[in-house]
């Protein structure tokens, strides 16, 4: 088996390989990197497609976690820049997330033929959270874990008065990418984790919220992430954990893999 990740930029720069495949998928063709990172074999797609040309509303959702069940991926890191909605929290420090709030209007599931209520009480592997938790730590990053993530439609930032709402119900970051992945990843039987990278605090909290702040801060964190994940990737690989993540492993199987649902 293979671990997936998926992301943005940057990610690809400790591949031992960087040439781009195409999969053909019924949800459209997702280009990945097969390579592999401190011995384990692993599988890159960027969320947005290459070169960044996906909006948050138009990503490829279901053809990315498709491709990965396809290629042989049974366990994923996803990294995701956030805003910083808990005061404590600053820019370049990261959250590993374990609960996700969506706002988003999107309706995308793999189960749209079939009546099959996904469960969903613990969204992100607790067995992935607690390992890049702990070589986070190990390497000094700034690394917190657990938080609440609330996911927005996008493409545009929020509004102070949402970031207020937002911290009345308990969110810790913002961001717009994270719903529907982690709950397609949940549908087909994945183990799926997240680190949230915060690169800004989020609107109301700062004079304003801008992509090109964005982008330097990533790509500031961008060396200590690649270190978490090259330094928890065999560890993950070998992991053998039979929880809720892969519940509906099987149903997806018999239902998509066998034909689209």
């Amino acid at each position: 088996m293979a671990v997936g990740l998926i992301g943005g930029s940057g990610l690809e720069e400790f591949l031992e390989s960087s040439v781009y495949r195409s999969l053909d998928t019924p949800y459209g063709p997702v280009k990945y990197i097969d390579s592999e990172v401190s011995g384990v074999r692993v599988i890159f797609i960027p969320r947005h497609g290459p070169g960044h040309e996906h909006p948050p509303h138009r990503v490829n959702y279901r053809g990315n976690i498709y491709a990965f069940r396809l290629l042989g991926v049974d366990k994923v890191i996803a990294t995701s820049a956030v805003g910083g909605i808990d005061e404590s929290l600053h820019p370049g420090m990261m959250v590993i997330v374990d609960q996700f709030i969506d706002f988003t209007k999107r309706f995308i599931t793999f189960y749209d033929r079939h009546v099959v209520h996904v469960d969903v009480s613990r969204p992100y592997c607790p067995a992935i959270n607690r390992i890049l938790y702990r070589v986070g730590r190990g390497l000094g990053v700034r690394v917190r874990l657990g938080g609440i993530y609330v996911c927005t439609e996008g493409p545009r930032f929020e509004t102070p008065a949402e970031i207020n709402m937002f911290r009345l119900m308990g969110a810790t970051v913002v961001g717009m990418t994270n719903v529907p992945e982690v709950v397609l990843a949940r549908e087909a039987g994945l183990h799926y984790s997240l680190i949230s990278i915060v690169t800004n605090y989020a609107a109301g909290m700062q004079e304003r919220v801008s992509a090109e702040e964005v982008v330097q801060v990533m790509e500031g964190a961008a060396e200590g992430v690649r270190k978490i994940i090259e330094s928890a990737l065999p560890e993950v690989e070998s992991g053998d954990w039979a929880d809720d993540c892969i519940a509906f492993r099987d149903e997806f199987d018999r239902l998509i893999l066998g034909g689209v649902g």
